[in-house]
Parts: structure tokens; sequence; C-alpha cells
């Protein structure tokens, strides 16, 4: 090959880096933009509004809301993935192209930034001064510029301001300024934010969540998860490290001697136990503003199957051989002892009893005919069934007939749902602890800090009119709360005419 081919050679390349790399740099300035990065967000809070107007799939009762749409409405939300919009290829994209933007305009722009507080500007001409938006000018007299930039100093640091004297070329400059740190507030929230993405994208891919449903002595060491595909709901099984044994709910009422729906309700409280092999036995109290954490699983208090049945109750026995009534008290699931030897066991409760094909029922999920189902073991081993009515049967129906030599009746009783719904959200990093207290709180801490701390800078350049009579020029600027810089100003200058000598 010739020099002159390979010079030629030469020559096409550096044109085609000269085409190429223009297109590389608008496509890097394009991707770091702050504008750009402001529609990724947009969009993105978009995205999530959507996510919490129309129910997701992990959410209870979202079997129901996915029957109350209609065929196209399935159709177009099952393939725009809006039913588990967070998991969308979409979104996790966004947030991949917004942290993007974060980083490469942190990195573009914090050099500069860096360098505007490390190395500040410490001297100002005259005229730059005056062109200030605020700016003014002092007559002080004193022996040498070195005392008159003592006194301005001083001053400068009564106000807050953390001064610096030196000098250029013969002349004396005192700069002094606060809150300089604010500069570098952007880069602060950016680290935040993308705690707040990188907490959240990792507690997606690596977590889940799921509802359960507990009874009083239900046992399960699994959960399981819905998926909706369209048309199609697939239920699949996870199995959990742990057994978890619900062992009481109760329900505070605002009236007790109201309903148990969720406009009459205080709390609601789930007690399980976890029986872990590797740990052993764990007791844990579930409520609304009291969930409960355990090897990366979280416990939350999310609803209620309000169906009426009770937590604790008062039976009044009366001997049918006539003698004093007594009173037993039974919890939901317990069993209690008679002097006599009888035992009494629970077995279920109806909130409305009915008798439907022979078979006991409940016509509703309200208290309209409260009854509970007992199970009798006399004292020589014999069993029998018993219904305690709330209400006073006739003595000549056969449901109101003594049993074991007991006329039974339902005296009082707590009032509680037939279950409790827990929320189980599992999440092996703690990454939604991270993103949404390490990085929420940090985000509105930084926030705060870039919008209500403001970086004052301030020059005196200080001029000899004639023998012991100076001229001090005064002027500076801040990046917001202009009016407060004003003010600080005029205290300056106030102070400045208080301490000059004639």
């Amino acid at each position: 090959m010739s020099v002159a081919e390979e010079t030629l050679k030469e020559q096409a390349r550096e044109v085609s880096i000269q085409q190429t790399a223009p297109i590389v740099n608008r496509v890097l300035d394009f991707l770091s933009s702050v504008r750009f990065g402001v529609v990724l967000l947009c969009v993105l809070v978009l995205l999530s509004l959507i996510g919490m107007l129309i129910i997701q799939q992990n959410v209870n009762g979202f079997d129901a809301y996915f029957a109350s749409l209609t065929p196209a409405e399935k159709t177009v939300y099952g393939s725009l993935g809006l039913f588990d919009i967070y998991h969308s290829w979409y979104f996790n994209f966004l947030l991949l192209v917004l942290s993007l933007n974060i980083v490469l305009a942190s990195i573009d722009r914090f050099p500069s930034a860096w360098n505007f507080i490390s190395k500040p500007k410490l001297d100002a001409s005259r005229k730059w001064l005056l062109g200030q938006k605020q700016s003014a000018t002092v007559e002080m007299r004193g022996e040498n510029e070195e005392e008159i930039a003592g006194r301005v100093g001083a001053i400068f640091k009564q106000q807050g301001l953390k001064a610096t004297i030196s000098g250029k070329k013969g002349k004396l400059y005192i700069f002094g300024e606060s809150g300089r740190w604010n500069r570098l507030g952007a880069y602060i929230v950016h680290v935040f934010l993308l705690t707040l993405f990188l907490g959240h994208f990792v507690a997606l891919q690596t977590g889940f969540d799921a509802d359960v449903r507990m009874m009083p002595g239900q046992t399960t060491n699994e959960i399981q998860l819905i998926e909706f595909n369209l048309d199609k709901q697939e239920r699949f099984a996870v199995g959990l490290p742990f057994t978890i044994n619900c062992t009481d709910i109760e329900q505070k009422l605002i009236d007790p001697k109201g309903s148990i729906e969720i406009n009459n309700t205080l709390d609601w409280r789930t007690q399980v136990k976890i029986d872990d092999p590797q740990y052993g036995e764990t007791v844990a109290d579930v409520s609304l503003n009291k969930p409960f954490s355990y090897r990366g699983y979280r416990f939350f208090q999310a609803s209620a199957i309000t169906v009426g049945s009770a937590r604790n109750m008062t039976l009044e026995l009366t001997p049918q051989n006539g003698g004093e009534t007594i009173n037993v008290n039974l919890a939901r699931n317990g069993s209690a002892n008679l002097p006599d030897g009888t035992k009494i066991d629970y077995e279920a409760f109806f909130p409305d009893f009915v008798l439907a094909g022979g078979k006991p029922d409940t016509r509703s999920a309200e208290y309209n005919n409260p009854v509970v189902k007992l199970n009798i073991t006399t004292p020589d081993s014999e069993k029998k069934s018993v219904y305690a009515f709330s209400a006073k049967m006739p003595d000549n129906i056969p449901i109101g007939a003594p049993v074991a030599g007991y006329k039974w009746r339902l005296g009082s009783f707590e009032k509680s749902p037939l279950a409790h719904v827990l929320s189980i959200k599992y999440d092996p990093f703690d990454a939604a602890f991270v993103a949404w207290y390490i990085g929420g709180f940090g985000l509105i801490g930084a926030l705060c800090f870039v919008f209500f701390v403001s970086h004052k800078r301030i020059w005196a350049t200080i001029d000899e009119k004639d023998e012991n009579n100076f001229e001090v020029v005064l002027g500076g600027n801040t990046n917001r709360n202009e009016q407060g810089f004003e003010d600080k100003v005029k205290k300056i200058v106030e102070q400045l005419n208080q301490h000059r000598t004639y």
C-alpha cells in the first residue's frame, strides 16, 4: 500500500470520526438534559397514578374488580400490563432511563458546581459590584485599608457570613458567604432519588406480596399468589420457611353495639404464632398501625371478612331441675368445664341462624339471630350438640329443650369478624425499607435543604479617596430568597454606618 493511499484512508477515518462524534454528543446531551429528565419523571408519576386508579392484581379485592370489567377493558388493560404496572417492562425501562439521565446530568454538571464552592471568587471590580442587584457604597474613615477591612469582615461574621480577606494588585477585598453547600443540593436530591429507584427496583425483582386469610385455629405454611393474564386467572403456591398459626383475632369497634363494618372500626388485631424449625416459636401481634417483621417478611393488617362471629362469649346455663343460673365464659375455639364435670367445646358461631336443608347456616352477615353451636361431653362421656340462642326460646320447642341437664342460652358476646386478611410482603434485602425510609425521607430532607437554604455571597472592595478616608463598595447575590438577602445587605450597611468614624 502506498503512502498516498494510507494518507487518504487516514483522512477518511478522521472525517468519519468528525461526522460521528457530534451525533454521540447530541445523544449524550439529550440524555443528560434536565428537560428530558423532567419529562421522564412526569411520565412515571402518570403511570403511578394509573396504578393507583386501576386496582393492581396483588391487592385484596382485585378478583371482584376484574370480574366487574367488560371484556374489552380486560383485554386492553391486560395487554398494556395495567393490572401489574409496577412490574411492567416499560415502567422499569423508564426507571432505568431516568436513572441514567440523573447520573449523566450529575457527571456533566458536578465538576463545575464543585469548583464553584471549592474555589470561590474572592475579588470583584467596582463596576461589577455596582452592577449587582444588591449593592451599596459606604464612606468610612480609618488609619489604613487593613483597619477598614477588619471592620467589614467582623460585620460579615456577625451576619452569619464566613469572611475572607484577600489582596490583589495592591487592593484589599473582603468576601463573605453562607450556605455554599446548597449549590450541591441538587446532587444530594439525585443520590436519594437513585436510592429510591434502586430500592424500588430490587424490591420488585426479589420480593413479592400476597394476601392470606387468617381464622383462629388456622395453620398454614404457604401463601397463594394470583396472576391475571387477560381473562385467565392463575394461582400458584409460595412455600414459607415457617408455619403460621392464627391464635386470635380482635376488632375494636367505635360503637360496640354497632356493626363490624370498616366505618365502625378503630383497629384490627391479629395474633399469630410463627413456628420456625430454625429459630423456634415467635408470637406476633399485627395491628393496623403496627406491622410485624420477621426474616424479611412483613405482616400488615389488610382487611377483614366481615361475617359476624364472636371472640368471647358468656353462656347462661339454667339447671333443668332448678337452681341458680350458671354463667360460663367461653372463648372462640375454646373449652370450659362445669362443676359437675361436663365439658363444653366451642364449634361454630352463626350471626343470623337458620336451618337450611336440615343443616345450620346463616342468612346474612349481620347479628340478627346470633347462635353458638357447642359440643357437650357429659360426665359419663356421652357426646351431644347444643345450640345456644341469644334470644329466649320457648320451652315447648325441641331446639329449646334442656341438654345434658341444662337449658342453654347465649347471654352476651364480643363481636368479631369471621377472619382477618393479612398482607405478607417479602423483601429479603430490605430494599423497600431502604427505598421508602432512607430514600424517601432523605429526598424530603434534601428538597427542604435545596429550597429553604440559600447560598449568599457578598463582596466588598476598599478604595482610598483621600487621607484616612475610604469608600467601601458592596455587592452580592443569592440563588434564592432575594428579599431575605436584601434585608441582610441593609443590615450590613447599617452596621457599617454605625461603626464608621469621622
